[in-house]
């Protein structure tokens, strides 16, 4: 099991639909089609998940950047705002 270090500090297992809906709805913001985010978050979850394999904990920046490096190299826009969206509550 996989161990994700949050920012307020308190840790979380690692969850690859969350990885997944964040890619798939960044995709979707800038304009992908739904076919084409539901394919590039699942390369993206692939990815990260085999950098994931060697390692018990990670904070969710670090998967953050891994998510955003993959991404960027697929879809720079996508990339962009998945790095600097942020969530308001």
């Amino acid at each position: 099991m996989k161990h994700i270090v949050k920012r307020a500090g308190h840790t979380e297992s690692y969850d690859e639909r969350k990885l997944y809906a964040s890619v798939y709805a960044s995709c979707l913001a800038v304009r992908e089609p739904v076919g084409s985010a539901e394919l590039v978050a699942k390369e993206i979850v692939r990815l990260v998940g085999e950098w994931l394999n060697n390692k018990h904990e990670v904070s969710s920046h670090d998967i953050r950047l891994q998510a955003s490096k993959h991404l960027k190299v697929i879809n720079p826009d996508a990339s962009f705002q998945y790095l600097h969206h942020k969530v308001i509550y």
